[in-house]
């Protein structure tokens, strides 16, 4: 016999909703323990929020799906989007020193297709690792582009002041993209500024200065960085340009900074991984200036770096419904 749950979940399942009123959803990973398989390695966390500021976790914080592939298992930095035909696409880092990344799809967010490495990477045999991959659709080209940060030695001009060790981690954003999930464009370096970038990610901004705003870590120690600048973007199908990366938007020693579309503001999340919590930044003028709104957001606590999503809001309804339906059959848990 089918529970509520499930009759709710295949209703979603089949129900992609014509525009209307947003809601947000939130892929992260934590750093509690479930199953025997602590933080990054017991799997995908999602909270939702009908203002982008009050976020609440799903399936009572719980794993949604558990890493299976790369050499350490690991469901680091999830990013998620929903592709036209409503199907949730699910990229992320699956060990400290993989050359592929994992990938998962979904209907309704609790169901998963088997999940597989795609060998980002492979190609080069001196890649150290293929860090926090992101994915954007973009309606202009019909692609699906993924774009991750990685170090290959000797590659890269060195960063004056560096210290050895993270020298050896002189990262650059690469790129490929993909129509269908089957077939994908060769590996480039995407973003080469003159600093170690990783952590980026976009949203599309209509009215921007351009079409795209990406965020991004400049990961440079000596002297320390460790903070998120933005940089405008036209064309993704085109190298990132390196002339118009801006000055600092946060403090340092954050990182993720996952940027989110909420009505007419723009808000990026960040990971402050040294003091153990999440902050945010706004811009109300289309990311030309920001103001710091930490004390006015709430996250799961343990949250770590993930990606923000909006989704139409009888969705989300429908999913908390699913959700809470799921907690009743299991006795509130």
């Amino acid at each position: 016999m089918k529970s509520a749950a499930l009759v709710l979940l295949a209703a979603m399942a089949a129900h992609v909703s014509a525009a209307g009123d947003k809601a947000y959803l939130f892929s992260y990973f934590t750093d509690k323990a479930y199953g025997g398989r602590k933080g990054e390695a017991a799997g995908l966390h999602l909270a939702y929020s009908y203002d982008g500021l009050k976020w609440t976790a799903l399936n009572g914080d719980r794993p949604l799906l558990v890493p299976e592939v790369g050499k350490d298992k690991l469901m680091r930095d999830p990013s998620l989007v929903r592709g036209p035909d409503g199907t949730f696409h699910l990229v992320w880092t699956s060990s400290w020193h993989d050359r592929i990344i994992g990938y998962a799809s979904s209907k309704d967010l609790f169901n998963w297709s088997g999940q597989r490495a795609i060998p980002v990477m492979e190609h080069e045999p001196e890649a150290r690792n293929s860090w926090a991959p992101e994915l954007t659709w973009n309606p202009d080209d019909g692609r699906f582009y993924i774009y991750w940060a990685t170090t290959i030695p000797g590659r890269h001009s060195p960063i004056p002041g560096m210290e050895a060790k993270e020298d050896k981690l002189n990262h650059r954003i690469y790129m490929t993209s993909t129509k269908d999930w089957k077939d994908f464009a060769k590996t480039r370096i995407w973003f080469n500024p003159g600093f170690s970038a990783i952590d980026a990610a976009l949203v599309r901004v209509e009215g921007g200065e351009k079409k795209w705003l990406m965020v991004v870590k400049n990961e440079n120690h000596t002297p320390v960085e460790k903070n998120i600048r933005t940089v405008w973007i036209d064309d993704l199908s085109k190298d990132v340009p390196v002339d118009g990366v801006s000055r600092p938007i946060t403090g340092n020693w954050v990182e993720g900074p996952a940027p989110l579309a909420v009505g007419e503001s723009i808000i990026v999340y960040f990971d402050c991984y040294r003091r153990h919590c999440y902050g945010a930044v706004r811009s109300d003028d289309k990311g030309r200036t920001w103001r710091d709104i930490s004390g006015e957001i709430s996250m799961p606590k343990g949250m770590r770096h993930g990606t923000a999503l909006a989704v139409d809001k009888d969705f989300v309804d429908t999913l908390v419904a699913a959700d809470a339906a799921r907690a009743g059959t299991s006795g509130g848990r």
